[in-house]
């Protein structure tokens, strides 16, 4: 049979092999890479495909594949709003190494953002990809003829952190702070628990507490809201006055604008009467009066630890050591407990 589609003239492709024998274009891949693990019948269904297209792969960018372009791919979803700071991270890193950035995006789940990823590390393009969209667990692969592939997996498909972005460490720091400021009684607002993030931020909590042996440390379990920390505030008001929290750590920065808002309408000075601290660093925590104690979460350098992790990954190098992503910021909302 002459090469081509059935005497068409024109080269069979990847794709249509694919759909002839029923199967991926990745499986079709495995097979013309005499992959030894795929099965007889598989094997079998697209070694057919092959020979009634009459399909030869292209070496010439099968060659191609093999040196360097220089280029990297990002993927971002379509939704790329919490990507746009972890992108321009990446960008740094990748630049200041001599790499070109190529950027695609990806409408649809992580099943969907690892097909493309499979047809762009396929494509000779680029020498390896960094995915901002999530993908399917274990997917991060450097295998030969195919661009290495790191996935940045911090957040999932609804845009909930993940990963390093769920780290509920400065919790900690914020409790041990307050600590030392002479506080003995907490109370922690908690966001939704259905978030790793949250759930990870009253973990941190729980164990800072049990750690310094406070003499009180409660948990109120809410939702990101405003109205969660009017709720937490309430509780406190309705309980006998020396066994009331000194400390309230909120989860967000918008519950926590919630309790010294419920604390004012009570008459209570914050921090004088109540400390408050939150999450998210919002900008406009700094104009509070007084202004948040806060953490800052550094998505700009999610991105450049996620570069420095596929750099690695190209030059086969130990994997560096990422740097902090979450800052605690103290700020005038906390003080010194009452006496």
């Amino acid at each position: 049979m002459a090469e081509g589609v059935a005497g068409s003239g024109r080269r069979a492709t990847i794709w249509q092999v694919a759909e002839a024998a029923g199967v991926s274009h990745q499986t079709v891949s495995r097979y013309l890479r005499a992959d030894p693990g795929m099965k007889p019948q598989t094997r079998e269904k697209v070694r057919a495909a092959i020979d009634e297209l009459g399909y030869r792969p292209n070496l010439s960018a099968r060659s191609m594949r093999t040196r360097r372009s220089n280029r990297i791919g990002v993927l971002l979803p379509s939704d790329s709003m919490f990507r746009a700071s972890a992108l321009s991270g990446a960008i740094d890193i990748a630049t200041a190494e001599g790499y070109a950035i190529e950027v695609f995006a990806v409408e649809g789940d992580a099943r969907a953002a690892f097909d493309r990823v499979l047809q762009i590390a396929d494509s000779g393009q680029v020498d390896g990809i960094l995915a901002l969209a999530p993908l399917p667990p274990d997917t991060e692969h450097s295998y030969p003829g195919r661009a290495a592939i790191v996935a940045s997996a911090d957040y999932d498909e609804r845009t909930r952190s993940m990963g390093a972005m769920a780290d509920g460490t400065p919790i900690g720091e914020i409790v041990e702070g307050l600590h030392a400021a002479g506080h003995r009684r907490f109370l922690h607002v908690t966001g939704d628990l259905e978030f790793a993030s949250a759930r990870n931020r009253r973990t941190a909590y729980v164990e800072a507490t049990q750690r310094l042996d406070v003499e009180s440390a409660l948990v109120h379990v809410a939702l990101w809201s405003e109205a969660a920390g009017h709720e937490a505030v309430r509780m406190i008001a309705e309980m006998p006055r020396g066994e009331r929290p000194t400390a309230v750590v909120a989860a967000s920065d918008l519950i926590a604008v919630g309790v010294i808002n419920g604390a004012r309408e009570l008459g209570w000075s914050v921090p004088e009467d109540l400390s408050v601290s939150g999450w998210d660093a919002h900008y406009l925590g700094a104009f509070l009066q007084p202004s948040l104690t806060t953490v800052k979460d550094d998505r700009r350098q999610l991105g450049r630890n996620a570069m420095s992790r596929l750099l690695a990954v190209l030059r086969d190098e130990p994997l560096p050591e990422e740097e902090v992503l979450s800052t605690v910021l103290w700020r005038g909302s906390t003080g010194p407990a009452p006496d």
